[in-house]
């Protein structure tokens, strides 16, 4: 039996420019469709598809999706993606 794997799906980070700088996120059409792209080269046998929310997962004291303790406080962001869960091909 193959192992289950998954692979997660974020928005894109977007330099915004200007005087202020910072960030924005593309929409979350964007990660179905990155994921949609990625099945299809890929070849892999789908299991699920799950939305996910997460606390700061862009903070530079967290380590993304796969941090096991986000932290949350006043200032918190929540970041909407996929996560996809599959068997490789085979």
């Amino acid at each position: 039996m193959q192992a289950i794997r998954y692979r997660d799906f974020l928005p894109e980070e977007k330099a915004r420019g200007g005087f202020f700088g910072g960030v924005d996120f593309s929409d979350f059409d964007s990660c179905v469709a990155a994921m949609n792209d990625w099945v299809a080269s890929s070849g892999v046998d789908v299991i699920r598809v799950e939305t996910v929310v997460l606390p700061n997962i862009h903070s530079v004291e967290e380590e993304g999706t796969t941090d096991t303790e986000l932290h949350a406080s006043s200032h918190t962001l929540w970041y909407q993606f996929l996560r996809l869960w599959y068997r490789e091909a085979g």
